[in-house]
């Protein structure tokens, strides 16, 4: 779909990398093991994600991190034979620290892109999601991508949604979770806001009194993989990886954990 990853997203990132010690593609190649031996060594792998985007990833009433994500990559992770460790923090950090090396994998919804895929190494994709336009239940100017030329909306910093709001000449307003993205709209503080179709469904089915309503939808499919860091250190990690998910779609786990989160299979591009 149209996640065109502006100049400004990876010139943040190669900074932050940069003050980190390392240098953009080359993160992964630090050190003399590849990175899976390095996983298997210390039998534990470090995957990224936000923590506060239901159904993907969130906690559940006990403060438990749980989701989509959580399932599929805590039974990668077994395949691997090891245990993930969740690090959850903001989308543009995570990114850097992916990229840095300092997290070995992110799994988070990551749509695929050009650009995306020259800063990081993706998995072969296991979910496919499209993008839909969100407006509260008595707004009647909003009805298309096109309208929100001139609009606020408001999402994650540095996250796609944001990126193609503002591709349709929208401002955007940076707001950590999609709660607090819902709230800002119903307040009537923003215009509209994007988000993965599946997150919104499922948000209305919880909230079915919330008064938001869906306009329109992106053209385009994402395509989603985990994305670990670029380089030779980490080739390894990617076919185990890619391996792993290949057996957990042919043993349709991945379309278990999908229909038990979104009530739908999106892991495959139908």
């Amino acid at each position: 779909m149209k996640k065109r990853i502006i100049g400004i997203l990876l010139t943040t990132v190669m900074a932050l990398t940069a003050l980190s010690g390392c240098s953009g593609k080359n993160a992964a190649d630090k050190g003399g093991d590849d990175l899976l031996s390095q996983i298997k060594a210390k039998g534990t792998i470090t995957i990224a994600m936000e923590g506060n985007w239901a159904p993907w990833t969130y906690e559940d009433e006990e403060g438990n991190l749980v989701g989509f994500e959580v399932e599929v990559s805590t039974a990668v992770a077994e395949k691997l034979g090891v245990k993930p460790e969740y690090v959850t923090g903001e989308w543009d950090g995570l990114l850097a620290g992916v990229q840095s090396g300092r997290y070995d994998l992110m799994a988070n919804g990551v749509g695929y892109t050009q650009e995306r895929s020259e800063a990081y190494y993706f998995s072969d994709f296991y979910a496919f999601n499209r993008t839909v336009l969100v407006v509260r239940g008595d707004n009647e100017d909003i009805k298309s991508m096109e309208d929100l030329a001139g609009k606020t909306t408001c999402n994650s910093a540095n996250s796609t949604y944001q990126l193609i709001a503002e591709e349709y000449g929208a401002t955007v307003k940076d707001v950590e979770s999609l709660d607090g993205t819902i709230e800002e709209l119903l307040s009537g503080r923003v215009d509209a806001t994007l988000n993965a179709e599946v997150s919104i469904n499922d948000y209305m089915k919880e909230q079915p009194d919330a008064d938001i309503k869906v306009v329109a939808y992106d053209k385009d499919v994402e395509k989603v993989g985990m994305i670990m860091p670029y380089g030779d250190n980490s080739a390894s990690l990617r076919k185990a990886i890619d391996e792993a998910l290949a057996d957990l779609r042919a043993d349709g786990t991945l379309s278990k954990i999908s229909i038990k989160y979104f009530g739908m299979d999106i892991t495959t591009n139908n």
